[in-house]
């Protein structure tokens, strides 16, 4: 196998880890080659002005070459496709949490650049710290769809088409079931296809609905984000 370059490539670090006694290993979301690793020589040495831009949440372009699964990272860049606005509070654990997502849905070299995209919008939408949750949703959704776990909002079981009045459970894999008390309002399920989270109710029933989903594709794998998060939120309401 040939050694191959990458030059230019737009990327979000998504985790990173000490090598050694002056490297790091990064895991990273490409726009074109989907999630990579990568071993960032020498970047924790005093001198480094490598290491303060490797760092979650920051839009950057990395160059890197490589023929195994692990590849070096050669240069990496500020791609100034706008002003940087530095995600905090809750938001920012909001941010580790689509990272962790990420982790779990995406397989290594396997490229996305609609989950790139959403990924990206996302992170924007955190750092206005506007809309946090609809935010979330919105990602969770385009990552299902994108991944080959897209969800169907169109029909219940029995191919009737979903009534804004009515009340839903969500069989995952299969849809909409049209239940008497069910824990979903069809409004809700019209608002999550056509990607218009603004309503409070049909925020809280969304957020429950994509846990379920997520949780049910996640086979028991828990999401320490969801942890923490909880436990700060929870320490803020006090």
């Amino acid at each position: 196998m040939t050694e191959s370059a990458v030059y230019l490539q737009p990327a979000f670090i998504l985790q990173q880890r000490k090598y050694r006694e002056t490297s790091l290993i990064i895991d990273a979301l490409t726009r074109d080659f989907g999630r990579i690793s990568l071993l960032a020589k020498g970047v924790r040495k005093a001198k480094s002005k490598t290491a303060g831009m490797l760092q979650p949440f920051i839009p950057l372009t990395i160059s890197y070459v490589g023929k195994a699964e692990l590849k070096t990272l050669t240069d990496v860049e500020l791609r100034m496709i706008q002003p940087i606005t530095r995600i905090k509070g809750l938001a920012l654990y909001c941010g580790f949490y689509i990272n962790e997502l990420v982790g779990c849905f995406l397989h290594k070299y396997d490229p996305h650049p609609e989950v790139f995209d959403a990924y990206a919008e996302c992170l924007s939408r955190l750092a206005e710290d506007s809309d946090r949750e609809a935010a979330l949703r919105l990602f969770e959704l385009s990552l299902m769809e994108h991944t080959g776990y897209g969800l169907q909002f169109d029909y219940d079981d029995n191919e009737k088409p979903i009534e804004a009045l009515k009340k839903y459970d969500f069989n995952v894999g299969q849809g909409p079931v049209e239940v008497l008390h069910g824990p979903f309002s069809g409004k809700t399920l019209q608002a999550l296809r056509a990607g218009e989270l603004t309503d409070p109710q049909v925020l809280l029933e969304a957020k429950i609905l994509m846990r379920t989903v997520i949780d049910v594709y996640l086979q028991g794998r828990q999401l320490k984000s969801r942890t923490v998060i909880g436990k700060v939120f929870a320490t803020a309401q006090r």
